[in-house]
């Protein structure tokens, strides 16, 4: 279970670096790929809601059961998560002015995108030094083995779904180096 948390952090922040290269073509006053952007903002949007979100209350809920000092934690994490969502759905929307050709400036879009950036690499940052400490304590292999059971159906297919649904985006993100 922990070693599918962190292959799906490295996955996480392969898209982020697909993302970080557009916006160096932003930032170099160049015209990224919109469609490209569009494509890993709704993988993002949709993974966070068939997987991470999900995942995340499961191994909030057992571990402010077994150590409530936890909870504070737990609620700025899942803070943090709602407001990288918000920033996610305002760059969705801002993609679709600039694909129906509205006025949309650029250097607003960069900074929102460079946020967006910034925020969602300091909330893995914050799992990976302080969440999946607390689930290697609390939680033995027949917990993990059960919350494993527990994640959604589809939350295994993330990947390949990737790779049928956006060809385009997945030979970038093959392309990003692996954080691991």
């Amino acid at each position: 279970m922990l070693t599918q948390l962190r292959q799906d952090h490295a996955n996480m922040a392969r898209l982020l670096h697909v993302l970080q290269l557009k916006h160096k073509t932003l930032a170099d006053g160049e015209r990224p790929d919109f469609r490209l952007i569009r494509e890993v903002v709704d993988y993002i949007l949709d993974y966070m809601s068939g997987f991470t979100i999900p995942l995340e209350r499961i191994c909030s809920d057992r571990l402010v059961a077994r150590e409530s000092e936890i909870g504070d934690l737990s609620n700025r994490l899942a803070d943090d998560y709602q407001h990288l969502h918000q920033q996610l759905m305002q760059l969705s929307q801002n993609i679709d002015m600039i694909l129906m050709d509205g006025v949309m400036p650029m250097d607003k879009f960069a900074d929102d995108l460079k946020s967006y950036l910034e925020a969602h690499r300091a909330y893995l940052r914050a799992e990976r030094e302080e969440l999946f400490p607390l689930i290697r304590e609390h939680f033995d292999e027949e917990d993990l083995a059960r919350l494993a059971q527990e994640l959604p159906p589809q939350a295994g297919a993330e990947l390949a779904r990737l790779q049928e649904a956006y060809p385009e985006l997945y030979t970038e993100f093959r392309e990003a180096p692996s954080p691991l």
